[in-house]
């Protein structure tokens, strides 16, 4: 079990922009051959992004790009001509596959906070696709999965209350971050504790599991190693 806490993020962005952003790993001028990737996982930027603020039309290719908002709505626009707005409690899924081109941006009039995340697919090439789920948390306490094939990786969501105890999923790759809220996250005897920002990464995972210390929000990626 490997510890990240929030403030050892790299911070990013454009804050004069309104755009704030705190990267768990290498990304732009931050890079660290130590903290390129964990798993499939190649990026987890939280975003804060002012009334007005965004991110104008850019490309990616060869990613999975899962977004998670947290607070605010999330504008999204794509070349393949997908329009949304993306609430808290939806996941964004973006397969940017050959090459794509989008913008996000917060058209609303509260600031925005979402939790970014990007995978490495297992094949690269193919075609771009969409795909944007409604609030799948549903109530608080219920437990949430969401798969991305793509790059051998499920996305599991946790809402504990606070005492709540929930199960990690077993794995090569674990990776688990906190949204909001304290956990205690236990793990072939090791305890730590977690607040939100913090991520721990888990190799070989098995039996693993959270206490809430308050009413949490954790996102959780199970991931397979590639043959």
């Amino acid at each position: 079990m490997s510890l990240h806490r929030a403030g050892d993020r790299y911070p990013g962005g454009d804050p004069a922009a309104g755009i704030e952003t705190r990267h768990a790993f290498s990304f732009g001028p931050h890079y660290d051959p130590g903290n390129v990737r964990f798993g499939a996982l190649v990026a987890c930027n939280e975003e804060r992004l002012a009334p007005g603020a965004g991110f104008d039309e850019h490309p990616h290719s060869h990613t999975e790009i899962v977004t998670w908002v947290v607070e605010g709505e999330l504008t999204h626009r794509d070349s393949a001509g997908h329009a949304t707005v993306v609430r808290p409690g939806d996941v964004q899924h973006l397969s940017s596959a050959g090459g794509v081109r989008h913008v996000e941006r917060n058209d609303g009039a509260a600031p925005l906070v979402f939790v970014q995340m990007w995978l490495a697919p297992l094949k690269p090439g193919g075609e771009p696709s969409y795909g944007l789920v409604r609030r799948p948390a549903g109530e608080a306490g219920e437990a949430v999965s969401y798969a991305v094939p793509a790059a051998g990786a499920v996305l599991h969501v946790r809402r504990p209350q606070a005492g709540q105890r929930a199960a990690v999923p077993d794995g090569d790759f674990v990776y688990v971050h906190v949204v909001r809220g304290e956990v205690r996250l236990t793990c072939a005897g090791e305890v730590a504790g977690l607040s939100a920002g913090d991520a721990a990464r888990l190799t070989g995972a098995r039996g693993a599991e959270l206490t809430a210390v308050t009413a949490a929000e954790v996102l959780i990626w199970r991931m397979t190693r590639p043959d």
